[in-house]
């Protein structure tokens, strides 16, 4: 049974103002020509289909036509409604879908039935969990005592009625402990949704969805596919992929990945303004098109920087500053110290402050002379 999974495709996203949804159409042609070459037998997409639970007609739009290219290779589909998505509309339609492949996860009812599928190993049972919280649970189950996310599982995993003498496949869309989060996801305060690896012990291969860096956790058998795309500067080193898995016989699992190649990259660049127009100007790299981060060190603020870059960089996502004003630190004069200070030390001692450096002797010779004249106004 070779199935490909993927996740987080959170269709009709923005960052930083930009709408992802070309991009997002370019990979997802990108990944029907690798289902094209490794022929799986079924397609996994782990939660937040979406990135908004009433996503736009144009992202419903993609969607839909992913599906429908899906079905016209007649593969197994299975779809579980993350927390960015509504459980409802993930849901719709569900039922008159299935018998075409297409298995959409309906809304927690406080029972799973799982897909049976067969090879010439026997049988394989794929269950669909959607993203839940402990009060989900707590609504099927109250007599348990549900207080976290892991009791919350494992309860939902106890009324499965697993076989473990048959091969099983979860897919779900939580956050298991230890896994390292990037800043587009969504965090709970205190790492309340942890969910402990454990819970998932009678599946032979667990699907997750939920984190954006492809990863393993603890094995192969629980595994994080990650994003299709990049979609915030932490992932900006983050090569990503598309997860291959094979089960053969029980106890027989080959976990690989097949990279993708974005339309843009997120790029990160930093230096002086001189380097980076004169870096841009020698190079002539495709990389100009990539959206893109730029860390200006220049002591000076550059007159509408982000303006004059964007005319190299064509897509400036993000623009800042690392130099002394940004990261120095400058100690507020105590109570009373004020009161002994000329206007101009007051007026330099705010300035650094403000831009965690002195005043250059320009501003300094600029400052004492506008002073002067004031002073001379009032007397």
């Amino acid at each position: 049974m070779k199935l490909i999974h993927l996740s987080d495709l959170h269709l009709g996203k923005r960052v930083n103002e930009y709408s992802m949804l070309e991009d997002q159409e370019y990979i997802l042609k990108q990944i029907l020509g690798i289902i094209d070459d490794e022929r799986p037998d079924g397609v996994i997409i782990a939660g937040d289909v979406y990135d908004k639970s009433v996503p736009s007609a144009e992202a419903v739009s993609l969607f839909d036509d992913f599906l429908v290219r899906l079905s016209e290779r007649a593969l197994q589909v299975f779809v579980i409604a993350g927390n960015h998505d509504s459980p409802e509309r993930i849901a719709f339609g569900a039922r008159i879908m299935a018998p075409g492949g297409i298995h959409m996860s309906p809304v927690y009812s406080g029972r799973i039935e799982p897909v049976r599928l067969r090879d010439v190993y026997g049988e394989v049972n794929v269950y669909l969990l959607p993203f839940i919280k402990p009060a989900h649970v707590r609504r099927y189950h109250e007599e348990a005592e549900i207080q976290s996310y892991t009791d919350a599982i494992r309860c939902a995993v106890g009324d499965m009625e697993i076989d473990r003498e048959k091969r099983n496949i979860l897919i779900t869309h939580q956050f298991v402990t230890g896994a390292s989060r990037s800043e587009s996801e969504e965090i709970s305060v205190g790492g309340s949704d942890n969910v402990d690896a454990d819970v998932f012990a009678p599946f032979d291969y667990v699907a997750l969805g939920h984190i954006h860096s492809p990863q393993n956790c603890g094995s192969e058998r629980i595994r994080y596919c990650g994003t299709p795309l990049k979609y915030s500067f932490s992932e900006a080193n983050d090569r990503k992929s598309v997860t291959v898995v094979e089960l053969r016989e029980k106890g027989s699992l080959h976990v690989r990945t097949v990279p993708l190649i974005p339309r843009r990259d997120l790029v990160e660049l930093r230096g002086t303004y001189a380097e980076l127009t004169l870096k841009a100007y020698y190079e002539n790299s495709t990389w100009q098109e990539d959206y893109t981060h730029i860390t200006l060190t220049d002591e000076e603020d550059v007159p509408d920087a982000i303006g004059k870059l964007r005319t190299i960089y064509h897509n400036l996502m993000k623009l800042d500053y690392d130099n002394r004003r940004t990261r120095g630190s400058v100690t507020v004069p105590a109570d009373g110290e004020a009161d002994r200070k000329s206007p101009y030390e007051l007026f330099a001692d705010f300035y650094e402050l403000q831009n965690n450096q002195p005043m250059s002797e320009e501003q300094a010779a600029y400052i004492r002379d506008l002073i002067e004249k004031t002073w001379e106004g009032e007397q």
